[in-house]
């Protein structure tokens, strides 16, 4: 921690999409390491104005209103900016099937032309944050954040004699972002059901938004380039979270376990049964550093893997209670 302190102490950092879930927990995790100024970049006003109220008067933050398709106005909201925490993109495996186009204006083209700017301005580092959607991707929203993986990785290549570093964050689901699975399972509950599961055999990885964002910071701090960090998770079968939600969530809407249904609904255009972590070809060049798996072309000692964990009920039902707590501290 005193690490990460003195890293971001007077730094001027800018994230991209920083009213999601992901970009607004980085932007208030960084403010308690003293940083010169976040700019907070959205194309999202009414969010932003949210985060504003929720922030309350600091001088360190400033709200800046545009999208990463515009490139030139991304060459304002970059002036003198240390660091890039890129976390802006299309995020649906639905919407982004049915939409292609769109996908990848925003997770490619809107990437490409963040880091093309953040060459010119010549930002120290760069984090791009992905998912582990870009593994052996069967949808567009996987190739999309592939592909926005390969441009940040290749940037250590094109940018000259620049002392800039670009690096990736990848991880799984994170715990009741927006439009995950639980807030859409708890909307289900309050309304009294039925739940609807796509798959009784769906797995995901799991993790709070403020665990990963501590480790997509970390990794801001050890990375020297071209580095993929994977955060190692744990996963959760989608039947098992949905049984835990039920009992937990019922009675504090005025209903019985047993009157909240599950219904299988299939699963939807692009969704996988599975998500991994790392391809076959990447596991043979991965190395750990604590709670990462480091994906590079360095050398190094080959990781030791340990068989997939995954949460049990109880386990679930006790991240589901601090969830719940941290939401009526947000409300």
């Amino acid at each position: 921690m005193k690490n990460l302190e003195s890293f971001f102490e007077g730094k001027r950092i800018l994230v991209s999409g920083g009213t999601g879930s992901i970009g607004r927990e980085i932007v208030f995790q960084l403010l308690r390491f003293n940083p010169q100024v976040i700019r907070v970049l959205s194309r999202d006003e009414h969010k932003l104005f949210e985060l504003k109220e929720r922030i309350g008067e600091d001088k360190r933050v400033r709200y800046l209103l545009g999208d990463i398709r515009d490139k030139e106005r991304l060459r304002w909201a970059l002036e003198d900016i240390d660091i890039v925490f890129h976390a802006a993109a299309l995020k649906h495996v639905t919407f982004c099937e049915y939409n292609p186009f769109e996908s990848v204006k925003t997770n490619v083209v809107g990437t490409q032309n963040l880091i093309e700017v953040s060459i010119e301005k010549e930002v120290s580092v760069f984090i791009t944050i992905s998912s582990d959607k870009a593994v052996n991707p069967t949808n567009t929203l996987g190739a999309s954040k592939l592909l926005a993986e390969k441009l940040t990785l290749s940037a250590n290549r094109y940018k000259g004699k620049r002392d800039s570093v670009f690096s990736v964050v990848r991880f799984g689901n994170v715990l009741g972002s927006r439009g995950s699975v639980i807030p859409k399972f708890l909307s289900q509950i309050r309304r009294g059901g039925p739940l609807t599961l796509t798959h009784p055999s769906m797995r995901r990885y799991m993790m709070t938004i403020s665990d990963a964002v501590n480790l997509v910071l970390e990794a801001a701090f050890l990375t020297k380039g071209e580095e993929v960090f994977i955060l190692k998770m744990p996963k959760v079968w989608i039947c098992d979270l949905a049984e835990a939600m039920i009992e937990f969530f019922a009675p504090k809407f005025g209903f019985s376990p047993r009157d909240i249904k599950i219904e299988v609904i299939g699963a939807q255009l692009g969704e996988k049964i599975d998500e991994k972590l790392f391809s076959d070809e990447e596991a043979l060049r991965l190395r750990e550093l604590g709670d990462f798996y480091i994906l590079s072309d360095k050398q190094g000692e080959p990781a030791v893997f340990v068989e997939e964990r995954f949460l049990t009920k109880e386990e679930i039902m006790k991240i589901l209670d601090n969830w719940w707590r941290g939401l009526g501290e947000e409300t």
